[in-house]
């Protein structure tokens, strides 16, 4: 195994300033380019830059008004210019590899500011309440910084936690107000779709506002003009749907520059296609191989009550426990605490969604991609060192490693043998590689302006198998509407698997002793929840992917 002193070549060094530089407008001496910096400097920049990527307030919220941004777009520029004044040819891969995070973050506010324009196109980017927590490092999607996050508090609330609350609440209006001055983008499909979020804060207000009864009279005035705020934007998104006529894909040029230049993933629309395509058919060719394989055992049958979830939920958290200890994860003490958190419930079979339905015909199907919590007890016990990757990035850039990690999970755990003695079981792991499979190339279709959003859905639900994909049901449409507000995020679970695969196998061929399952996770892990191309580059010293994102 390579230690973390390979060096990234003077090439690449040099060919990553001229790009970088090429896309921006003022002119750069060749002394800031050549002037050196250290590690110590880019981390006292890194503060200087999260400091800055949160706008000023206006009335009381976040400043997304064309002006504001416009000006904060200018001031990203010296952001940039101090970033590519380090000359980092001579760091260890884990400095260089931050350094590339801090660029990725800064090219993630570039493209908001240029092309994705969430607070111009998308109505959705003004919900503020947030009622459960993401199983990811942080929300899916765009996202403005004034959140309501509800999870976090309990009930009855404190006075402490009230008053907090109170002044969270009471950014609503303004945000809201200010949402009908910055919305005249022409995005339709964004547009009215992004009234569902709008129309799920209303509701979660509604019910803050039954639990909270008896609270201050300010306390319940904030929840009042709140509720009133998101329903005066609910009706003017409605009044302004018909004039709405535009494309909401971002066209395949724009989602490759994002996807290698923030997201970090060394690949194309084009190549994203192959890719999912071919995931998609072994999908459904392996579980035609499964159900053929399986043709005189008896069908899974899904659990049926209350009594029967709770005893199969119990009995799958503990053979899942026991499973992993055998040398396939670290000796994380937060494992089985992480699974009993997130046994789930019973749910009547009109209202399963597809991972419901999933859960009630084998639990630990599901539970396999439950990595997602693993990561953030990781990072809560175990916070990384470096300030760079020690909370979330920002812009999603880490959804190749998460959604990649725990969707390459479900598949690894079936081949490392979790299903030995219930093979009926493997063919749920294939039926959700093929939905997911399915919606990511259903979002590529809609981001390029093939598909419309419906015929992103009905993809998605005619290429699940079973039928277990319903339109009825809320998944679908929640699904779909977040991959085409994220660029690059619903083929993130497939792309980043196959990523992690090629990393499971370079450590692997590299290893000449060989490496143990615990061995390749524990040291997965010790990167942070990054892209895996930066933690491809740094356990092997092979920079080929590195490279391949800067030409």
């Amino acid at each position: 195994m390579h230690s973390s002193i390979v060096r990234i070549k003077q090439p690449l060094f040099l060919g990553l300033i001229l790009l970088a530089f090429s896309a921006l407008p003022s002119v750069v001496s060749a002394e800031q380019i050549s002037r050196a910096g250290s590690y110590a400097e880019l981390l006292v920049l890194f503060d200087d830059w999260r400091e800055f990527e949160v706008p000023p307030l206006l009335d009381g919220a976040p400043d997304y008004t064309a002006k504001t941004t416009a000006q904060r777009h200018g001031e990203l520029k010296s952001y940039q210019h101090r970033l590519m004044s380090f000359d980092i040819t001579d760091w260890p891969i884990e400095q260089q590899v931050d350094w590339h995070l801090v660029r990725a973050e800064m090219n993630g506010m570039d493209f908001n500011i240029r092309v994705l324009m969430p607070w111009v196109r998308d109505p959705a980017y003004y919900t503020s309440v947030w009622t459960d927590q993401s199983d990811t490092p942080a929300h899916e999607g765009p996202y403005h910084h004034a959140l309501v996050e509800l999870w976090t508090y309990q009930f009855p609330l404190d006075k402490q936690s009230e008053t907090r609350l109170r002044g969270e609440l009471e950014t609503i209006p303004p945000l809201l107000g200010q949402a009908q001055v910055n919305l005249v983008g022409n995005a339709r499909e964004l547009w009215i779709a992004g009234i569902k979020n709008l129309e799920d804060q209303l509701h979660a207000l509604r019910e803050l506002s039954e639990k909270t009864a008896t609270a201050a009279a300010g306390f319940r005035a904030a929840v009042t003009n709140a509720e009133k705020a998101t329903i005066t934007f609910i009706d003017w998104l409605r009044q302004q749907a018909p004039s709405k006529t535009g494309p909401s894909g971002i066209g395949k040029e724009n989602y490759t520059w994002q996807l290698r230049n923030v997201h970090l993933v060394p690949l194309s629309w084009e190549e994203e296609v192959s890719l999912l395509k071919r995931e998609l058919d072994r999908a459904h060719s392996m579980l035609m191989l499964e159900e053929h394989h399986n043709r005189d055992l008896p069908p899974l049958v899904p659990i049926a009550s209350v009594q029967e979830y709770q005893l199969r939920a119990e009995a799958s958290v503990i053979k899942f426990s026991n499973f992993l200890k055998q040398d396939i994860l670290p000796d994380y003490d937060f494992i089985e605490p992480v699974l009993r958190d997130h046994m789930g419930q019973f749910v009547a079979p009109e209202s399963r969604n597809f991972f419901y339905t999933v859960s009630h015909h084998e639990p630990l199907a599901l539970w396999t991609h439950w990595y997602h919590w693993f990561d953030l007890a990781r990072m809560e016990t175990q916070p990384h060192p470096s300030p760079v990757r020690r909370g979330p990035l920002l812009y999603n850039i880490w959804d190749s490693r998460s959604e990649g990690m725990s969707t390459g999970f479900e598949e690894m755990m079936m081949h490392a043998g979790l299903f030995d003695d219930n093979p009926r079981a493997r063919e749920v792991v294939w039926i959700m590689l093929a939905q997911r499979a399915a919606r990511g190339l259903g979002s590529l279709y809609a981001h390029a302006n093939i598909f419309t959003l419906k015929q992103a859905r009905d993809f998605h639900v005619a290429r699940t198998p079973r039928g277990w994909m319903r339109e009825d049901l809320d998944l679908l449409g929640f699904e779909q509407l977040l991959y085409l507000r994220q660029p690059g995020y619903g083929t993130s679970y497939i792309t980043g698997k196959y990523l992690i695969e090629r990393l499971l196998g370079e450590m692997g061929s590299q290893s000449t002793e060989g490496i143990t399952l615990a061995d390749f996770f524990r040291q997965v892990d010790a990167q942070g929840v990054i892209p895996v191309s930066m933690s491809h580059w740094q356990l092997t010293g092979n920079d080929e992917q590195a490279r391949s994102l800067v030409q």
